[in-house]
């Protein structure tokens, strides 16, 4: 696992992020932070669409992010946060968020591709619960670049 001072890097990048979210619709923020290997943080923020469907993932864009740099195989961990806003738009909330089912899967492309487990730290928007979780225990049996012979 990452440090508890890198954890700590990610958690306030990812809660940085989080400010940044465009959830009109259900009000709930949420931000991530990529760590590649040479320590550069990439983040994301939730945004959502009046067509649900088109609506994007924190995880998806910091994924994004890095990708679009060209770093998407150099992914070595995530921070993920969330909670809902309140009417001033602040959000709150100390529960740990955990990437769903998309960006899991999402997530996973990205490791193969560097061809390594990633750390996943989970927070809330505030508070000090982080929870500490490998991507292939949140993923188990994923599939993935190597099952297309890639």
């Amino acid at each position: 696992m990452t440090d508890p001072e890198t954890r700590d890097r990610l958690i306030a990048a990812a809660r940085q992020a989080a400010r940044h979210a465009h959830a009109p619709y259900s009000r709930f923020a949420v931000g991530a932070a990529a760590l590649l290997t040479d320590g550069t943080i990439v983040m994301g923020a939730n945004v959502e669409n009046a067509s649900y469907g088109l609506s994007l993932c924190a995880e998806t864009v910091a994924i994004a992010t890095a990708s679009a740099a060209g770093r998407l195989a150099d992914i070595v961990a995530i921070g993920v946060v969330g909670g809902m806003m309140d009417a001033g738009s602040a959000a709150q909330g100390t529960d740990p968020v955990r990437p769903c089912g998309r960006c899991r899967q999402v997530l996973n492309e990205a490791a193969q591709l560097g061809g390594r487990d990633l750390d996943v730290w989970c927070g809330g928007i505030t508070g000090d619960r982080i929870e500490a979780h490998r991507l292939s225990a949140l993923l188990p049996h994923s599939f993935g670049p190597a099952d297309l012979g890639l």
